[in-house]
């Protein structure tokens, strides 16, 4: 039997079944997008509504108004958000300034039929019920999904994700000899974690809590490695913080070549 692939939640299973891992817009920040682009529909109908009265007054016959008034709901509550949502592969405004895009459940780019039937639906969950269907739809989706979205397949994907952290530096030169034959490998990951976070910060801290951190690290870190050496603490967990990254790339490095031997074995 093939072995089974688990996915995460936050892991989207495309057509060549491959795991991408996405990021989800959270909930307030997919409302707040909502209520810019809510309130710039607002504008832009309040704006038609004026030139439909001003054009209506001028033409005669009573059954212009109801018509104009008519043209204009429809344009504004679904032509619109579905040309934007078209044109601009899953943005608006309001999604912009969140840092979101309208995507499909597969990852891919949303495309009229989704833009269309979100735009539909969103007539009666966002205009009829100022948003409360919506927000009370998107509160129990894992995704933050409105009603549009489920009978669309779409969701909406975080666009600006954080800037990777700073590499950290390498060994201290007088641990060079040091780091060769030292065994770092029981040192606890999340131990591991606030090392390096030290050693990357150090440089912005007050003297004398970096100096206090320094040797409530190193007291924590010393029974995980052997040998330890006999420097100060924040060069002892310079070098711990450089030789752990060192293994570890090593180790993916190795694991990648294992894969790219099985790979190409399996194609021959």
């Amino acid at each position: 039997m093939p072995a089974a692939i688990e996915i995460s939640q936050d892991e989207v299973l495309t057509g060549e079944a491959v795991a991408l891992d996405v990021q989800p817009l959270g909930f307030f920040l997919r409302a707040l997008g909502a209520v810019i682009d809510f309130l710039i529909a607002v504008a832009v109908l309040v704006l038609f509504v004026v030139v439909a009265t001003s054009l209506g007054g001028s033409v005669q016959g009573g059954d212009v108004m109801p018509i104009l008034t008519i043209a204009v709901i429809v344009l504004v509550t679904v032509a619109l958000p579905t040309v934007v949502e078209t044109t601009t592969r899953g943005r608006s405004i309001g999604r912009l300034a969140v840092g979101g895009r309208i995507v499909r459940t597969d990852g891919g780019a949303a495309g009229f039929r989704q833009a269309f039937i979100r735009a539909l639906v969103g007539v009666f969950e966002i205009w009829f019920t100022l948003g409360a269907v919506a927000a009370l739809v998107g509160a129990f989706t894992p995704r933050s999904q409105r009603l549009g979205d489920l009978l669309a397949g779409t969701y909406s994907e975080r666009t600006r994700t954080p800037p990777l952290p700073p590499p950290a530096p390498d060994a201290p030169p007088a641990l060079n000899a040091w780091a060769a034959g030292a065994d770092v490998a029981r040192l606890p990951d999340a131990l591991s974690r606030r090392v390096s976070q030290f050693v990357r910060n150090a440089h912005a801290m007050e003297p004398s809590a970096r100096a206090r951190l320094a040797a409530s690290l190193c007291a924590e870190t010393a029974p995980h490695v052997s040998p330890v050496p006999p420097v100060d603490p924040e060069t002892f967990l310079r070098g711990v913080a450089a030789v752990r990254r060192d293994r570890e790339l090593h180790a993916l490095q190795l694991e990648a070549q294992r894969v790219d031997a099985l790979t190409s074995g399996v194609r021959q």
